[in-house]
């Protein structure tokens, strides 16, 4: 008799081992989806300034856990109260915990079998700042060719001079996402980075400051997670005086802008449908303005001499030349030792160039530069200086991040 109750014993504890343990282990999953799922409802709707309390409750108790005190219990914090984001306020914490009861443990003195899920999610709200703050020059292509569809090449004996900010390629060509040849050369004067997401294709890496560069970093997303400008012109139609020199804004659809003879902009936005071509020896100044280049490509010739800037008021502050998504278009830059921009310069789809624009006279891009390529091709010493409150602010997107 002795030794069948012990060998009944025996059974019941196997029993409670296979049945309760997976039991066990079946639920351990269900209560890290639930924390899980409960966390971005959190952080999801937060975001959109609803109770995230509330949601985040409803989410665990959809999945099993309804937070009875008895059979489960979901803690919520924000900040969390400990781990490597404690104190943060973006961060969600969700601590869900399971009192699942046996079937055969309770025999042997395991009445429940507890576990616990710990989540942390993030709410990352929109802020307004420059796009890609801290670099002056961002080349967006996700992918990239090596002889063409460069994403960032630098070649001839083409110097950049940069202040204020560094270079990010987006790139995951691991061979040639940025690349120099000939002579190119990039000086950053401060402590900026170049960052590249795939690789560097260096020919001469004396010519590099700061070298090595960044490589194999993360990528942007592509468009990128920023409000894109929204500005326009409405009915307003652009029109010239040629009697002093000048052009009001507005659309302009009488082919290449600026019309012969105009040397002066009026404040305000100017809308065109066909290339913007200042050029060789050509005056045109331009204060408070902004271009958006519904079609057609951007020309600045050498030896044009050009001062444009920014408005620093309005939806439109610090944008100076923007080429809608639509556009595939150009933008090629060049000018005299006097030529200056003031603002930001945005492409997303289209392809820039930079040929030149000697600083020996005090000439310079005070510039973020962005598009889709970037080549830089010339054999001046092309100065940028970036400062952050001379160029376009927008809202970043939202995110909503799972942390385990």
């Amino acid at each position: 008799m002795i030794l069948i109750v012990f060998t009944i014993i025996g059974l019941i504890g196997a029993a409670a081992l296979a049945i309760d343990g997976t039991n066990a282990f079946i639920d351990s999953r269900r209560a890290d989806t639930a924390a899980s799922a409960a966390a971005l409802t959190a952080a999801l709707t937060r975001i959109e300034g609803g109770n995230w309390r509330a949601a985040a409750l409803a989410t665990a108790a959809a999945n099993g856990y309804d937070n009875d005190g008895v059979n489960s219990t979901v803690e919520l914090n924000t900040p969390p109260l400990s781990g490597p984001y404690a104190g943060d306020s973006e961060y969600i914490e969700v601590i869900l915990t399971s009192h699942l009861r046996t079937y055969f443990g309770v025999v042997i003195g395991i009445p429940t079998i507890t576990s616990v899920a710990h989540v942390v999610s993030r709410s990352k709200p929109s802020e307004l700042g420059n796009m890609f703050p801290g670099y002056a020059l961002v080349s967006l292509a996700p992918e990239s060719q090596c002889e063409h569809h460069r994403a960032f090449s630098i070649h001839s004996e083409a110097t950049i001079n940069l202040y204020g900010g560094g270079i990010f390629v987006n790139s995951d060509n691991k061979d040639c996402a940025l690349m120099s040849y000939g002579s190119g050369s990039i000086r950053i004067r401060d402590a900026n980075r170049i960052t590249v997401v795939g690789g560097a294709s260096i020919q001469k890496p004396k010519l590099i400051t700061p070298y090595p560069v960044d490589e194999g970093k993360a990528p942007i997303p592509y468009p990128p997670p920023y409000k894109l400008p929204q500005v326009g012109c409405g009915s307003k139609i652009a029109t010239p005086d040629f009697e002093s020199e000048t052009i009001s804004s507005g659309n302009y659809e009488d082919g290449i802008f600026p019309p012969d003879g105009i040397k002066y902009l009026e404040p305000g936005v100017y809308c065109l449908q066909d290339d913007f071509i200042i050029k060789e020896g050509q005056l045109l100044e331009g204060k408070n303005v902004v271009f958006v280049m519904e079609d057609g490509n951007v020309r600045f010739s050498g030896y044009a001499e050009y001062d444009l800037s920014a408005p620093k008021t309005g939806r439109a502050a610090g944008l100076l030349i923007y080429m809608p998504g639509g556009n595939w278009g150009t933008i090629n830059l060049n000018g005299s030792d006097y030529s200056k921009t003031r603002g930001t310069i945005f492409a997303p789809h289209g392809t820039l160039r930079i040929n030149g624009m000697d600083a020996i006279r005090g000439a310079a891009y005070h510039s973020q530069m962005i598009a889709y390529y970037i080549e830089v091709n010339s054999t001046d010493n092309i100065e940028i200086q970036y400062e952050a409150e001379d160029n376009w602010d927008t809202l970043s997107m939202p995110e909503v991040i799972l942390i385990k």
